[in-house]
């Protein structure tokens, strides 16, 4: 479905009844990759896919795409759907969205599960690594996505999984450069949210991967402490959905139900 915002348009899906799900996926993702998931998912409750700004059907709007404004395009479309409060699940940049969101609307934030994310913002090493890819993709943005998306597997998972990361591909091969850029650069300038995160007024998960080749492993667990997050431990990549498909929907079912 299509909603119009800020003069663009924004794409989303709406499945089943209950408490509602947001699912935010993360960079050159859109909301296929939870299309394995939705069935089982909404059987109890009410799953929400979002494009954010620049993704999948999702227009661009400018030519950064903060994490403030990819939270406000959502509120939009819960606002649309009537939506009061939510639980959120997002993979990777995913995961920044929900928590710039938690930041400004709290009181709408039911439960928060970062899926190989972090509350904290980009070092300077990982912002010269996004100007980096900023200047790889204006240069040749297709051959940034294939060895991107590539490189979020666990190595020893990249020809296991290759069907799936062809299709991954294709479908980030559909994004406008500027999107891409956009969503860099908006990562790149994001705020450290530990905080809100640690102290935040609802159910926390963070669903970390031991051998993520994007996160540090022992950076992600030193986020936990002091404070109620849960924390569960999955063996691969980054690619939780892809590379540990039914421990991520099982870990995720248990995470709503307890909520």
């Amino acid at each position: 479905m299509i909603l119009q915002h800020k003069g663009i348009k924004i794409f989303y899906t709406d499945h089943g009844q209950g408490i509602s799900v947001v699912l935010l996926h993360g960079f050159l993702e859109n909301t296929s990759m939870w299309q394995p998931f939705i069935t089982e998912l909404s059987k109890k409750n009410r799953i929400i896919c979002i494009d954010l700004l620049g993704h999948g059907k999702t227009e661009c709007l400018g030519y950064v795409h903060s994490m403030e404004l990819m939270a406000e395009a959502v509120k939009a479309v819960l606002d649309f759907l009537n939506i009061k409060n939510s639980i959120f699940i997002g993979h990777s940049m995913g995961g920044y969205v929900a928590l710039a969101f938690a930041e400004k609307f709290k009181k709408q934030v039911l439960g928060l599960c970062l899926m190989n994310s972090t509350a904290e913002d980009d070092n300077t090493e990982r912002k010269k690594n996004r100007d980096r890819a900023i200047l790889a993709v204006k240069e040749n943005h297709k051959s940034f996505i294939r060895i991107a998306i590539v490189n979020l597997f666990r190595p020893k998972n990249r020809r296991l999984f290759s069907k799936e990361i062809k299709h991954i591909k294709e479908e980030a091969l559909k994004m406008p450069v500027q999107g891409i850029v956009a969503a860099l650069e908006g990562m790149k300038v994001r705020k450290n949210r530990i905080e809100i995160f640690r102290d935040g007024n609802f159910k926390k998960l963070m669903i970390i991967s031991k051998k993520d080749p994007v996160l540090d492993y022992e950076a992600l667990k030193k986020q936990s402490e002091k404070s109620t997050i849960e924390i569960v431990e999955f063996p691969d990549g980054h690619m939780s959905h892809v590379e540990n498909k039914s421990l991520f929907l099982r870990t995720i079912l248990y995470f709503v139900e307890k909520i």
